[in-house]
């Protein structure tokens, strides 16, 4: 499995001209559509097709990769109690620099107060637009949450592609394989086969990027412009400073912790990163970023449980993203919130940020539910960032990322599962 991590992410290093490096490829096809969603925004919105067909592409190929990569790691472990070991300092690491996003959120908007003196009046605000999600909120709880976790049947978890299910499943199949011993052994090799076979699948597919790079943006720039904007550019600044401030105060202390350089990281990833700005899914690198951590030297088994784990619980920019557009929204409404009432407000979101996970849109659903639940902040409000929550996405799904793969190199330098040397020549730009 590490192997064909590595032959993956192989294809994507290997030394040759800059202009035809995956990165600038992603970069010339988001200047392409910027440029015509900014020229002829008609022609740019109806890019969308575009964008969404790469982004199917990959998700298509999610659910087989996380089995494959759980199962063979697990089955591979000699040591069942390491699993729930990683999964423990997951969890209590998600859930530490959850919560910090929340309160830096919370300071950050107290601070620019980007809403104050814009005076609301929902009145005259549209509402109908988002009475789909004021509705699906109610459908949406803690207990069912949990319950979904199970899926309905073994194949369901698969046709669904919810992340949760499908490790559900793979955990089971990796301790069910590993007490079977050598009997099981041909399968766990069978399956290393396919896993080998799906990142050869996503090399190819990745190709494609710069093209649904191009058709994203094209959409963004077309369908929400400059007039999103001018109206709510307050917003938008205070929310992107509010992330390069927590990538810059928390990531890069933790990663220094870890014996990395951020900035060296950052610059690994910025393949993906550039894909997740454009696509505003993180889904879409999902399985690179699998792959270039294994490359990096995580541990398998590791990479294995944190990332897909992460991918629900720690999303620590739509947590930037829950805090900022809530408080926001009641200065915009002129609604008081005390200081008791905002973390009242803290304490709900950090429930809430997890119930939503593998729903589509979940930062906007969430964000939705919350003021629902909270009852402070008229939940009809959302309206007004409706039109911009792609743009705040661009500045949400690359802090997502950049955390998972923070909290991998952490949970596996906890773990003592981090080859250092390895780290190095990757982050050099020597894989081997």
């Amino acid at each position: 499995m590490d192997k064909a991590a590595e032959n993956s992410v192989a294809e994507g290093t290997r030394v040759r001209p800059f202009y035809f490096q995956l990165w600038f490829l992603v970069l010339v096809g988001m200047a392409v559509g910027i440029a015509l969603g900014q020229f002829d925004p008609a022609l740019g919105a109806r890019m969308e097709p575009v964008g969404d067909a790469f982004i199917k592409a990959i998700r298509v190929l999610i659910a087989p990769i996380i089995f494959c990569t759980v199962v063979h790691g697990i089955a591979s472990m000699a040591n069942m109690a390491k699993v729930g070991r990683v999964a423990l300092k997951a969890l209590i690491y998600f859930e530490v620099l959850t919560t910090v996003a929340l309160i830096i959120g919370l300071v950050a908007v107290n601070l620019f107060r980007p809403g104050i003196g814009m005076n609301v009046d929902l009145s005259h605000v549209d509402t109908s637009s988002v009475a789909s999600y004021i509705e699906m909120t109610h459908r949406r709880t803690v207990t069912q949450f949990l319950l979904d976790i199970i899926p309905n049947t073994f194949v369901g978890a698969f046709s669904e592609g919810n992340v949760l299910q499908v490790l559900y499943i793979s955990v089971l199949c990796g301790f069910a394989l590993s007490w079977m011993g050598k009997v099981g052994k041909p399968l766990v090799d069978l399956i290393d086969v396919a896993s080998r076979m799906f990142f050869r699948i996503v090399a190819i597919v990745m190709w494609a990027a710069p093209i649904g790079a191009f058709g994203a943006i094209a959409f963004t720039v077309g369908k929400f412009g400059t007039g999103s904007l001018v109206s709510l550019g307050k917003l938008i600044v205070t929310f992107y400073v509010t992330c390069i401030i927590f990538i810059v105060v928390v990531f890069w202390p933790i990663a220094h912790w870890c014996g990395v350089s951020l900035w060296r990281f950052i610059r690994y990833i910025r393949e993906e990163l550039l894909i997740v700005i454009a696509t505003t899914s993180s889904e879409t690198v999902l399985p690179r970023i699998i792959a270039k951590l294994e490359a990096l030297g995580c541990d398998e088994s590791v990479v294995g449980l944190v990332i897909p784990t992460g991918y629900s619980f720690n999303l620590d920019g739509t947590c930037l993203y829950l805090a900022t557009v809530a408080v926001f929204l009641a200065q915009a409404t002129n609604t008081p919130l005390s200081t008791e009432q905002q973390i009242g407000l803290l304490a709900v979101l950090l429930v809430a940020s997890k119930g939503a996970a593998g729903v589509a849109g979940a930062a906007f659903i969430v964000l939705t539910a919350t003021l629902a639940a909270v009852g402070t902040v008229p939940v009809e409000s959302v309206a007004l960032i409706l039109g911009v929550h792609r743009l705040l996405s661009q500045g949400l799904t690359p802090t997502n990322l950049i955390g998972n793969g923070i909290a991998t190199l952490v949970v596996a330098k906890w773990e003592r599962a981090l080859d250092e040397r390895r780290m190095q020549e990757a982050l050099g730009g020597n894989v081997k």
